[in-house]
């Protein structure tokens, strides 16, 4: 059986890269603890399509495009839960005869798959897709809700007090597109669909708390490096520390200022740009 080839050598052989770009790019990755490839796009040095090829290629699949806008009937759609979907990014195609047909950004994933075969009695048939087409797909179908691409920085708000959430829009719609939900579920939702660049949660929150939220974002690729600001009504040091001990971006107390949530959201925007490459958009 011969050695699969890598994925650099591939994308020298198509042109893409050079040699010298492959070296850089991986020692970059490595210091990153991320995947080469999400590097490469995130870099700008390969296109979303031109990596889904290469992978394809790699492992010897076929790539599905465009698939987002086609309809799925429900049967097929609860093979995968969403969460199962959304941590793995993979969407059921098509089940007949014995066999998944499953569209997936990493095809590297194979125990997932091993599971999926097994819990379904089925074989898988793989196609590697986009990262983009795929919570495209997923967002659509499993969450109702259509991706949409803004026009300006984006931060989502959780919060479910009214006067609150209306307090916060008034002071950062004028700098930024706003996303409201005034629950930790919604929110969620709208943090997979709208992929903002920065959240803030309340800490208390139905359905979801802000912890809870934290960790929901955090199990997913697509939300885990978003900067999340905690507001809370317990002004201590001891629960600002428990905050950043979580993974908590900043810590905001109650009762908000205008001044304070002004420059605690500018510093997580900047935070965003000065590490533009780590965020795939």
């Amino acid at each position: 059986m011969s050695q699969r080839k890598k994925l650099g050598e591939i994308l020298v052989e198509q042109g893409l890269l050079c040699q010298k770009s492959v070296d850089r790019v991986l020692a970059i990755s490595k210091a990153l603890n991320k995947r080469f490839g999400i590097v490469l796009v995130e870099m700008g040095l390969v296109t979303a399509d031109e990596l889904a090829e290469a992978l394809a290629r790699q492992y010897g699949c076929k790539t599905v495009y465009n698939f987002a806008r086609a309809s799925f009937p429900p049967e097929l759609l609860s093979i995968l839960t969403v969460d199962t979907a959304l941590q793995n990014l993979i969407f059921p195609l098509k089940a007949e005869s014995g066999k998944l047909h499953l569209a997936l950004f990493d095809p590297t994933g194979t125990k997932i798959l091993q599971n999926i075969a097994a819990n379904n009695n089925v074989s898988i048939i793989p196609y590697v897709s986009t990262r983009e087409e795929i919570n495209k797909a997923i967002c659509k179908h499993y969450l109702g809700i259509d991706v949409t691409k803004p026009v300006k920085k984006t931060i989502l708000i959780a919060e479910d007090d009214k006067m609150m959430l209306a307090m916060l829009q008034s002071i950062l719609s004028p700098l930024y597109e706003v996303y409201t939900a005034t629950n930790g579920i919604d929110a969620y939702k709208e943090a997979v669909s709208r992929r903002p660049h920065v959240i803030m949660t309340d800490k208390e929150m139905p359905k979801l708390d802000g912890f809870g939220f934290l960790t929901a974002l955090q199990s997913i690729p697509e939300t885990k490096a978003i900067p999340v600001i905690l507001i809370s009504g317990t002004p201590s040091a001891e629960a600002e520390a428990k905050a950043f001990d979580r993974g908590f971006f900043d810590f905001i107390p109650k009762p908000l200022k205008e001044t304070t949530v002004l420059t605690r959201v500018k510093r997580a925007f900047d935070y965003c740009d000065q590490h533009n490459y780590l965020f795939l958009r």
